[in-house]
Parts: C-alpha cells; sequence; structure tokens
C-alpha cells in the first residue's frame, strides 16, 4: 500500500495543499469526499475561526482532513489549542522550526507533516521527529525557498536523505505532471493551485477567473528580503518589482505590503491591489469546476500514462 495513503488512511496519495483564503472547510471536505486528504488552511484564521471551520469540516465529511498551521503564527498557541480540542489528527506545519511543537502534537496522537524547500530542512524536519515532508518546489504559490529549487532537482535530493514519506509539490496540477513526481521518488504529491480555482475553494470568484486567464510567465517570486512569496502579476505585483528593482529595503517592502493584503486580493476580490499568491502552473488551469471532478481527472490521467509509460518500457526493452 502506497505510504502516504497508509499514514492518513485515504484513497489516494492526493494531497490538497492548506492555503491561506482558498482552503475552509468547504474545499477540504470535498477533497476528503473525493479520496484525497483535505487541509484546512489555518493561516487566514483567527482561533474561533478555525474552530468553526473544524466544526463544519467534521459534519461534511466522516474522511480524514488535516489542518495546516504556520509555525510563525502570532496566535500559535491558541491555533494548537483548538486543533487538540477538536480532536484534528493530521497537521501539515509550515513556515517555522518544527522541533518547537512536533513532539507535543505527536504526544496528543497527532499525524505531523513538516513542509519544506531545501534539503537542509528536511532533515531538520526529520530529525524532529515529523512522520512525513512536503518537498515544495520553486514552482509553487505561496510563500517560496528561499534557494528557488526546482521541484525537480528537489525531490530526488531530499529523497537520498531522509527515510520518511515525501510529499511532493510545486508545479503539479495534473496526473501527468504526479506521475513524473512519482518517476523521482515521490510517495505523493499536495497540490494548491489546481483547487484554488475548485469551485469550493473560499478563494473570490475574482482571483479564480484571473487565475484561469493567466499565461506563462505571469507570476512571479517576490519580496525574497521579507518571505519569498510568488505573485500574480496585477498593480501591487509590478510596485512591488519596481521597489525592488530600486533596492527597497526589508521595511519599505514591509510598508509597501501594508496589512491584510492578500485577503483584499484573494478573498475580497480586487485583483489589481490585492496580493495574489498563485502557482506558476496556473498557465495551464483553464476551468472553475468541482474539486471532486479536479481530483478524479488528476488521478484518472495518472493511472493511464503510467499504463503508457510501462508500455513504452516494454517496446524499449522487446
Amino acid at each position: 500500500m502506497n505510504p502516504i495513503c497508509k499514514l492518513f488512511n485515504i484513497k489516494y496519495p492526493i494531497i490538497q495543499a492548506g492555503m491561506v483564503w482558498c482552503s475552509g472547510w468547504k474545499l477540504a471536505s470535498a477533497v476528503s469526499n473525493a479520496g484525497g486528504l483535505g487541509i484546512i488552511g489555518a493561516g487566514s484564521m483567527y482561533p474561533e475561526v478555525l474552530r468553526s471551520h473544524i466544526q463544519k469540516c467534521k459534519l461534511a465529511t466522516h474522511q480524514p482532513f488535516g489542518v495546516n498551521i504556520p509555525l510563525l503564527y502570532p496566535n500559535i498557541q491558541e491555533i494548537i489549542n483548538v486543533v487538540i480540542e477538536e480532536q484534528v489528527k493530521i497537521v501539515f506545519s509550515s513556515a517555522g522550526n518544527p522541533a518547537t511543537w512536533t513532539s507535543f502534537l505527536k504526544e496528543k496522537g497527532i499525524t505531523v507533516v513538516h513542509v519544506i524547500a531545501n534539503t537542509k530542512f528536511a532533515i531538520k524536519a526529520q530529525d524532529a521527529g515529523v512522520d512525513a515532508i512536503v518537498a515544495e518546489g520553486f514552482e509553487a504559490g505561496g510563500h517560496n525557498g528561499r534557494e528557488e529549487t526546482t521541484t525537480m532537482c528537489l525531490i530526488p535530493m531530499i529523497k537520498e536523505q531522509v527515510k520518511i514519506p515525501v510529499i511532493a509539490a510545486g508545479g503539479i496540477g495534473s496526473g501527468k505532471a504526479m506521475l513524473a513526481a512519482f518517476a523521482l521518488g515521490a510517495d505523493a504529491v499536495q497540490i494548491g493551485s489546481a483547487f484554488a480555482v475548485a469551485e469550493e475553494s473560499s478563494a473570490h470568484k475574482s482571483f479564480k477567473y484571473k487565475i484561469i486567464a493567466a499565461t506563462e510567465g505571469d507570476t512571479k517570486l517576490a519580496m525574497k528580503k521579507l518571505v519569498p512569496v510568488r505573485l500574480l502579476k496585477n498593480k501591487f505585483a509590478e510596485a512591488v518589482a519596481n521597489a525592488e528593482a530600486e533596492g527597497a529595503s526589508r521595511n519599505e517592502l514591509a510598508e509597501l505590503l501594508g496589512h491584510a493584503r492578500a485577503k483584499l486580493g484573494m478573498f475580497e476580490g480586487d485583483i489589481e491591489n490585492g496580493e495574489l499568491e498563485i502557482g506558476q502552473v496556473s498557465a495551464m488551469l483553464k476551468d472553475i469546476k468541482p474539486a471532486r471532478l479536479i481530483l478524479e481527472e488528476i488521478w484518472q490521467e495518472f493511472k493511464i500514462n503510467t499504463v503508457k509509460l510501462a508500455q513504452q518500457q516494454n517496446e524499449w526493452d522487446s
């Protein structure tokens, strides 16, 4: 049995990323009901808002689901208390040191997965005792690694260094890309952008339409002096690029970013002045459709191309 399917007790080795302003209970429950692992993104939620989403998700699905927790979250203790009180069994941690909370969470019977973007932190996460890691390549949307290592390079390097299961992320939005990740050694895939445009995604419709209208080169990694983030082109992203070209300091970039910029764009729908976080794979996304259909299409394409690859191998060997 696939190690990730066994770890989470799910049907397909497909994880929906915990994305701020996109992944509430509706999306998480839809993905879990379809056989994948849905994730509620706590990064954009106050503790009691998260509690409400967890409770609604429990009512909407009897399948496993998890919560993504950025460890640098200002109310981290409150967030973790909510997760424990609501008996969430799976936590994906990110943006911080996994050694801080992993042991505590595991003592509560919680399966812990940590998101990393380089080999150094993959080893640290394993040493911290996590059950699996998400290895996220440069192509991914949202906050990204400073090293700018692509998924194609990252996955095999990390597989050589760790013994725990590896979930590939970054640039994966199709069955073919999933097959490529497995060929590199991944045990599962985590998919963000493709689910950000799902009907059940809590992202604003204007943001979804902006995503499916994107073409090659419409996203760029920005704000490396703060926390690197991949942005979809708009007036705000252009202002950031101009500021960085002029040598803007960390404080100047923080002032330009301001407060609730991501909420303004992704949740409230100001697609020019808001921060629009999305991956390079946005250029391949053309439709808004149910999460179940997205997952099923990815899985079917993965299976079909796995068979094709095996047939090619037989032809080469004959």
